[in-house]
């Protein structure tokens, strides 16, 4: 059996003596220090649109675990336990183990970030965040030479999410990127939201952000990262591949075969909004193209 690794093993001692100073299960983003961490709200990844309401991310959202509904996760999810927390970091890595959540946020610059959110359903919201780059985790356990992918697992505990007792679904959730677009500054790993830690119904205590992405690619409530050197089953691809691709960017040309993508409703936005275009990369066009040049994104969707 794998050990559960801290920091400490791995990383020279003035820089881990402080660590309960951190983040650390439900208190995520509750603790004072942890606050005064995060940098300006006005980061340069930020839109500029305005956020939607706590209670509209909060009570609204996708989360299988907990039931089909959108406000299943809100009903359900209440009881899940979320500390103690631990993520195994596996695969081509140099410092593999079970890592404490602490362990995870340990010295990793927390920062707002406010991103656009674009449902594979097309609805829309735009939620601030806070988190950090995905990138910085990875750097610290030691990218092997030879991986190309990161794969990601959702917790697996039936008896507090009840939503896994579906067959319909083979659990745990999975969800996988290429590492380039893994070690993209845009994608982070989110502990909270609102300035507040991350809520149950919306993948606490830490998740997957990919604003470029359909939603469904920012897995919640991870507990394993593994890099791997061959593209890893992703759930819903596995499920319905011909309408869930691996890569599932943003992208208003290429269709889901029951319905338009070229257009989305905002959510909250009121009953006579007309609906919105929507954006290449949902508007992160300048900043993730360049990670498909030569690829043909209606065939790699």
């Amino acid at each position: 059996m794998t050990r559960k690794l801290a920091w400490s093993d791995v990383t020279p001692k003035p820089l881990w003596l402080n660590r309960r100073q951190l983040i650390a299960g439900t208190a995520a983003l509750a603790a004072t220090p942890a606050l005064g961490r995060i940098e300006a709200a006005a980061s340069r990844y930020s839109t500029d649109a305005a956020p939607n309401t706590l209670e509209e991310i909060t009570g609204y959202n996708n989360f299988y675990e907990f039931g089909t509904g959108k406000e299943d996760p809100a009903r359900y999810a209440g009881g899940l336990t979320i500390d103690p927390w631990a993520v195994q970091i596996d695969g081509m890595v140099e410092r593999p183990g079970s890592y404490d959540l602490a362990d995870v946020v340990k010295g990793q610059p927390l920062e707002e970030r406010i991103y656009r959110f674009r449902c594979v359903e097309a609805w829309s919201m735009v939620v601030p965040w806070i988190g950090f780059q995905l990138s910085g985790l990875l750097e610290r356990v030691g990218v092997q030479p030879g991986a190309k992918f990161v794969a990601f697992e959702t917790l697996l505990r039936p008896e507090e999410m009840p939503g896994q007792s579906s067959p319909f679904i083979e659990w745990p959730y999975r969800e996988g990127l290429r590492l380039d677009e893994a070690m993209h500054p845009l994608t982070i790993l989110a502990t909270g939201l609102y300035g507040e830690a991350m809520p149950r119904q919306n993948g606490a205590p830490i998740r997957l952000v990919v604003p470029w992405k359909y939603g469904f690619k920012s897995i919640k409530s991870i507990v394993r990262i593994s890099l791997v050197d061959r593209m890893p089953p992703t759930t819903w691809n596995m499920l319905q591949p011909q309408e869930y691709g691996f890569y599932a960017n943003v992208n208003p040309k290429v269709d889901h075969p029951r319905w338009s993508q070229a257009s989305e409703r905002r959510v909250g936005a009121g009953i006579f909004a007309g609906r919105e275009d929507t954006l290449m990369f949902n508007g992160y066009e300048a900043e993730v193209a360049s990670l498909y040049s030569g690829q043909d994104l209606a065939v790699d969707y």
